[in-house]
């Protein structure tokens, strides 16, 4: 389990609205272009509650994804999700299989592109998507950056062309009149209940490419807020193109001509644009078609490169796949993609295979909602996603049985070409993979609460996730720093003395004992829960008796000797922290954030130069400093004695981290009122705190 090696990271570039645009322009070709009229011939009018329904349905799916996007944001999205819960054999399964799907999908909308320009000019549709195919895999090489900046032109294109339509289509049908639409609607249910069920599961793929932005989590920044923002967006906006532009086309169209109607949105087009040029309604549709079917198989060639890629790094499969080119993309895993698709274009039934490929990615949806309970149920204090889905586990549970279902509306030829699919990834695992892995997965952590084996390297790697996403806005990580009192040592000490002088720091700020604080780092330290890095060390403990986290700073310059290993090993920084019991993941970030700043370049060199408190501090705050001035009569700081925070007037960019009055250490908010003695701990950037210290003077 290797995760992402040192120096192969991939360019985080992605902001929410190329989350969007991914997610977004996987979900709209043959659904909305192509799939009505089939779905209208199953159901009637109710095809419209069909697509409604089935995007109700996609929502388990979306929520699980979008949480273990925020505490995985890994490349490869749902294989790295299924191998890190599952074990690496649902792993395999899950990446291979998804793969595959990924480029028949992918392949089978570039073959749209060429068909609908076939509307113009005489073309070979095969030979389009294959030049199609290698300019997508040309522009991913160059960048996801430059990727999905064609993807968003695709998709505001598209997005812009079908609200037109519906604004059209909301026009025409003042035309119609009330009792027309009553008339197209009668009776609703034409097919009755099996017709509408069996349409739900006809209709539901089309909602499938929601979830592609998973296999790029890793590229995304912000991954907390992006990519789940990013995908309810996206569900809310296809959700919307779908109902309402099926609901034109069945109002506006003539029932049997809808059913026998493979280009429904054109024809529809058409009617509503009867007393113009029939060119510009062909056109618009042209157009707009061929932003969908591209926008799908560019997201779909990105998407599919990331489970070479991922797969790679954890050694399923040959390790050169895992490389990234001088662009930090995944080079070899595009390269092999896009061959993979331009041979399966020439040889094989793409259309017919990629609706097979549906039903694998329903089971997929199932393994994905899972999962969320195994890595939930696991107890891994390192699972720390910044999004959770809510109504847990009745969503996921829902999420388990609903593609289930639909599978098994599909016919026995999907289900057969499913187990296929997983007989040959489970082939493959114990061929290749399964003597150069373990069997981990965060289940054997569901067994060790049972009393069986655990995996401690999942735990391990979570944590370096954790480092590498920092704090979120909310934890108060500078305000634990500015509050933190300094021990500033010389000449050579103990642990136990140091951490002594530490728990009496703490037993006297918190109100508890300071020998039970000392035999909590003590008890962490000796069973290997303190992180140890270059020349520095961070024992912590969390505790119900504290109610916010308390942090003391040592700087021991001579060192300070540790027992590690059987060793000593001399530190020169020791960070003492104490936390909630209830708060495990904001401890766990707030150690993250410490141990990214002590794995920075020339950290060492800083620490052991800095001059003063303040100074000592500021090593850990990033680009951001502290000012700390004490209120007193007849000085300029008096201003704020009595004085709210909110009313400070404090110049854009600093905030008030910590007031220490006496012995107590306050995190004030915007009602805490000053008082005199206080002394104020103000953070920010240089030029900030230069003018606080002309207006306020310093102590």
């Amino acid at each position: 389990m290797s995760g992402t090696p040192n120096g192969q990271g991939l360019r985080k570039d992605l902001g929410l609205a190329d989350v969007y645009a991914i997610s977004t322009g996987a979900m709209f070709s043959s659904g909305f272009f192509l799939l009505p009229g089939i779905a209208a011939a199953q159901a009637g009018p109710a095809v419209i509650l069909a697509y409604l329904l089935a995007g109700i349905l996609i929502i388990p799916a979306m929520l699980s994804k979008a949480e273990l996007c925020t505490a995985m944001p890994r490349a490869g999205g749902t294989y790295y999700f299924l191998d890190r819960s599952l074990g690496p054999m649902v792993g395999t399964v899950g990446g291979l299989g998804t793969w595959i799907a990924l480029v028949f999908k992918s392949a089978f909308a570039l073959l749209g592109v060429g068909a609908y320009l076939a509307v113009f000019v005489e073309v070979p549709v095969v030979r389009v998507a294959l030049g199609l195919t290698a300019v997508f895999v040309i522009l991913n090489i160059a960048g996801a950056k430059e990727t999905t900046r064609a993807q968003r032109l695709m998709v505001w294109t598209l997005v812009g062309i079908l609200t037109g339509f519906l604004v059209l289509g909301g026009w025409g049908l003042t035309d119609v009149g009330t009792e027309g639409v009553k008339e197209q609607l009668t009776p609703f249910f034409a097919f009755g209940a099996e017709g509408l069920i069996s349409t739900v599961g006809l209709v539901f793929v089309s909602y499938a490419g929601l979830t592609k932005v998973a296999s790029v989590a890793e590229e995304v920044r912000d991954p907390d807020r992006n990519i789940p923002l990013g995908m309810i967006l996206s569900l809310a906006t296809a959700t919307t193109f779908y109902v309402l532009g099926v609901f034109l086309m069945v109002t506006l169209l003539d029932p049997d001509q809808l059913r026998s109607d493979l280009a429904p949105v054109a024809t529809t087009a058409g009617e509503l644009l009867s007393g113009t040029p029939g060119t510009i309604a062909v056109v618009l549709t042209v157009i707009a078609a061929l932003a969908a079917f591209a926008s799908t198989g560019n997201a779909g060639v990105m998407s599919a490169s990331r489970y070479l890629l991922a797969m790679a790094r954890d050694k399923h499969i040959w390790s050169g796949f895992g490389r990234l080119g001088r662009f930090r993309t995944p080079t070899p895993a595009l390269i092999a993609t896009g061959l993979t698709m331009a041979l399966a274009l020439v040889t094989l039934d793409v259309q017919g295979v990629a609706k097979l490929a549906s039903a694998f990615q329903l089971l997929i949806f199932s393994l994905v909602n899972l999962s969320v309970v195994v890595m939930r149920e696991s107890g891994i204090e390192a699972y720390d996603p910044g999004f959770k889905s809510p109504l847990y586990p009745w969503m996921q549970i829902a999420g388990i049985l609903v593609p289930l279902w639909l599978i098994s509306q599909m016919g026995w030829l999907a289900i057969f070409f499913t187990m296929g699919i997983t007989v040959v990834g489970i082939a493959w695992y114990h061929l290749y993979p399964r003597d150069r892995l373990s069997p981990e997965g965060a289940l054997y952590h569901v067994f060790e609460r049972l009393g069986r084996n655990r995996y401690a390297g999942l735990d391990l790697e979570l944590r370096q996730i954790l480092k590498e996403k920092g704090v979120r806005q909310d934890d108060p990580f500078a305000e634990v720093v500015a509050g933190a009192p300094v021990r500033d040592l010389m000449g050579p000490h103990s642990f136990d003395v140091v951490a002594r002088g530490a728990a009496e720091l703490l037993a006297a700020d918190l109100g508890i004992d300071a020998d039970t604080v000392f035999q909590a780092f003590v008890e962490e330290t000796r069973r290997g829960a303190t992180p140890v890095a270059e020349h520095a060390m961070l024992p912590h403990f969390r505790s119900d008796e504290v109610s916010a986290p308390r942090l003391v700073i040592v700087r021991a310059r001579d060192g300070v000797s540790v027992p590690e290993a059987g060793e000593d090993v001399t530190v020169h920084a020791i960070f003492f922290l104490v936390s909630p019991w209830d708060k495990p993941g904001q401890h766990l970030r707030i150690l993250a954030q410490i141990a990214a700043r002590l794995d920075e370049d020339g950290f060492t060199g800083r620490w052991l130069e800095a001059e003063g408190d303040a100074a000592v501090r500021s090593t850990l705050l990033e680009d951001r400093s502290i000012l700390t001035i004490t209120l007193l009569p007849d000085e300029p700081s008096s201003e704020l004695i009595d004085a709210r925070v909110r009313d400070a007037g404090l110049p854009p960019g600093v905030l008030i981290a910590v007031v220490r009055r006496g012995e107590d250490v306050i995190f004030p908010d915007g009602n805490t009122v000053f008082e005199v003695g206080d002394r104020i701990s103000f953070l920010g950037e240089e030029e900030g705190l230069d003018a606080v210290r002309a207006r306020l003077g310093s102590r």
